[in-house]
């Protein structure tokens, strides 16, 4: 069970935790959709980021929905799912880093990964500091 009762505001589980703030709800959701109908990245390069991310920031509720592939052979997934991972971790990102994230995404992709990577790490850390869990019913 959650630490707090669910609002009546949102669909899901995680909009209802958020939605005693309406506000707030509205401008995330409206923040989620941008990032998540951008077409810059395919959706299997976001789900593998939310994924790595899910495992590494504690979020039973995003744990559930999968764990991260084993056999990524996407070169510019696995670049991202790297970044994510090593940012969830703290582990700093040297310049030779920088340069193979160059290598697979200009600058505006950077951007727009380095954008996901943190809503999504925001998101996943309000439902674990909240015991979001798989089975919330609302």
């Amino acid at each position: 069970m959650a630490k707090i009762v669910f609002s009546q505001e949102g669909s899901t589980p995680f909009q209802q935790l958020l939605g005693h703030n309406k506000d707030i709800l509205e401008k995330w959701t409206a923040l989620e959709n941008s990032i998540f109908n951008s077409d810059t990245f395919s959706n299997e390069l976001k789900e593998e980021v939310r994924r790595t991310l899910a495992f590494n920031n504690g979020c039973q509720y995003c744990m559930a929905k999968g764990k991260p592939s084993s056999n990524i052979s996407n070169s510019k997934i696995l670049t991202a799912v790297k970044f994510a991972d090593m940012y969830s971790k703290n582990i700093s990102f040297a310049n030779t880093h920088f340069s193979a994230l160059k290598e697979e995404f200009d600058d505006k992709e950077i951007s727009e990964l380095f954008a996901l990577i943190c809503f999504v790490t925001a998101s996943q850390k309000f439902g674990a500091l909240l015991d979001l869990q798989p089975n919330c019913s609302i």
